[in-house]
């Protein structure tokens, strides 16, 4: 009887034994079967890029062979506008420039990996050109797109294993515009998994290099754009902008890059990972070599096929009579924004060009933006993250994180009470931290989502009135530069206060390449400390050191929809530093 007895307690145990190895053997079953469904996609992705860079590397070769070209260098070399009236003129052919410039794409990114797809339908664009009796202004200038721009019959990515086989069903209208205007749309190119990065990487098609230095990022997220156009595999690229997204890859690569104000492009066929979002404006816009190309480029895109195709965009088209004037400007300047101190290099890039544009003729006033800080974590971060970063969790469910979101994706993932406790532990010392939990725990109701809104706008008219008391016409500031090194942009989120606050007012914006860090800008980088010592701070100084010889920009600011205000500033400091170095 005691015998039986004990049997029949022990058969629960038992049972409850098996049912739990049951059921963790089922759980690791399931993961490791996620595991592998994610790589089959990813390595099924990867080979869906190679037969399309294979299909290029043909087409190339057959233009090639019908329009033989002795020195792809002579094509290569030429500006936009030089190449522009070449096409025009029919000294040279779309079907010559498009092939050299698909070769040379393919070397540029088999050095950095930038080319994520190629659009076999440039030479259908091509045969419509040769159709056409008028040739617009970008007549068959071959372009690269940023992977979020749709293109009929084509993925947009964003990094992410959702969106992969999931082709756009038309073009988005920016893309139609170009086209229409004779551009021919050839590649697209690589990005930061979900966007929401200042790096160049992503699972599915691995890290871009930068080309300049191939320990250094290109920046992001339209990192691919910057690698590809230094690389000079592209002439005229398009990217997007909700932080620095093109000025980032633009300074750090050396080029000419600029967000326009949130409405003056139309958005409408633009892949987005948080769409809804309005506190911080997302715009798009070129990057190029030089600041004529950028002109050129807003100049074809603000016609009446846009205005027509997208009727929520203004009609305004580019004002020549502003960008054209030789009236002195009063320019406000600043070297440092009290929130991420500038660096040695960023700092004398700035005063340079200060200097310089005074001797031009050009007022420099010194002027501050607005409680900096209060707008990068109160109201640019709590923005962005207003729904406590879920919709931007949501994309990452049954993906793989790139290592370089992890920090960023751990951050978000924690709860708001978690947040809430571990901001007031650590304020004492990192106060920094403690703003970026308290900010990134979301916003609790509708209510509170409206209150915030009507914050942002009363900083944006706080900012506007103190740039008015001064009489500003334009502003010089820093940008963040020189290139980081891969790996560091997502533990440093906190460094895009230089550009986030012109996404969060929504001023358009854009970049120069002014110098190079100098072997002094190196050793001054060395005693570096920063704003807040911590270690962000002491983080920042190691992702930019060794950049001797990279290149430095400037960001010039103006006035919301004056964006030919922008570029002729932007033409003056390009031509007052070149003319220096």
């Amino acid at each position: 009887m005691d015998k039986v007895s004990a049997m029949d307690l022990r058969e629960p145990r038992v049972l409850c034994v098996l049912l739990g190895c049951s059921a963790g053997s089922l759980l690791l079953l399931y993961r490791w079967m996620n595991r592998r469904r994610i790589r089959q996609r990813i390595q099924c992705a990867r080979e869906k890029r190679e037969r399309a860079l294979e299909s290029m590397e043909r087409a190339a070769a057959r233009l090639s062979a019908q329009h033989p070209v002795a020195d792809p260098s002579d094509i290569l070399s030429l500006s936009l506008a030089e190449l522009s009236e070449k096409l025009r003129e029919g000294a040279l052919l779309p079907e010559t420039v498009l092939h050299t410039y698909m070769s040379k794409a393919l070397d540029v990114t088999h050095e950095v990996n930038c080319v994520t797809d190629y659009l076999p339908e440039c030479e259908v664009q091509l045969e419509r050109l040769r159709e056409q009796t008028t040739k617009g202004p970008l007549y068959g200038v071959p372009i690269s797109l940023k992977d979020n721009y749709n293109f009929k019959g084509h993925d947009s990515t964003l990094g992410l294993l959702r969106h992969l086989e999931r082709p756009a069903s038309e073009h988005c209208v920016v893309v139609q515009v170009l086209m229409k205007q004779g551009a021919v749309p050839f590649v697209k190119t690589n990005i930061p998994q979900s966007m929401l990065n200042y790096d160049c990487s992503n699972p599915i098609f691995g890290q871009t290099l930068n080309p300049l230095n191939h320990k250094k990022t290109p920046g992001g997220s339209s990192g691919g754009e910057g690698a590809l156009i230094a690389g000079n595999g592209s002439i005229l690229g398009f990217g997007s902008d909700i932080g620095g997204s093109i000025r980032f890859p633009s300074a750090f690569c050396g080029l000419c890059g600029f967000k326009p104000t949130g409405n003056r492009l139309s958005k409408i066929g633009l892949a987005a990972s948080c769409p809804g979002q309005k506190s911080v404006t997302a715009m798009i816009g070129p990057i190029a070599r030089d600041v004529d190309s950028l002109v050129m480029a807003m100049r074809a895109v603000l016609c009446d096929d846009m205005f027509q195709m997208d009727p929520t965009v203004p009609p305004i088209p580019f004002n020549e009579k502003v960008y054209s004037s030789t009236r002195p400007l009063r320019i406000g300047f600043y070297e440092t924004d009290g929130q991420t101190m500038a660096t040695p290099s960023m700092s004398r890039a700035v005063l340079q060009t200060k200097e310089l544009l005074e001797k031009a003729g050009h007022k420099l006033v010194p002027f501050m933006p607005p409680l900096v800080e209060m707008s990068l974590f109160e109201l640019s971060m709590k923005g962005l993250l207003a729904d406590g970063g879920s919709t931007f969790l949501d994309n990452f469910k049954g993906d793989q994180v790139d290592p370089n979101l992890k920090t960023q994706v751990t951050t978000y993932s924690c709860p708001s009470w978690l947040k809430s406790l571990l901001s007031f532990i650590v304020r004492p010392l990192f106060p920094r931290l403690a703003r970026v939990l308290q900010n990134t725990r979301g916003i609790g109701s509708v209510k509170e989502l409206w209150k915030h809104h009507g914050a942002v706008e009363v900083y944006r008219q706080e900012f506007i009135a103190h740039w008015k008391a001064e009489g500003l016409d334009a502003l010089i500031c820093p940008i963040l530069g020189p290139a980081l090194t891969i790996g560091y942009p997502g533990k440093l989120s906190t460094a895009v206060s230089y550009t986030i606050l012109y996404n969060l007012v929504d001023f358009p914006a854009g970049v120069v390449p002014v110098t190079t860090v100098s072997t002094e800008d190196e050793e001054e980088l060395m005693k570096y400390e920063g704003h807040y010592k911590d270690f962000w701070d002491k983080l920042l100084k190691k992702a930019m050191s060794d950049g001797v010889g990279l290149p430095v920009a400037v960001q010039c600011v103006a006035l919301p929809w004056q964006e030919e205000q922008c570029l002729r500033l932007m033409k003056e400091v390009e031509k007052v530093t070149k003319a220096e170095r």
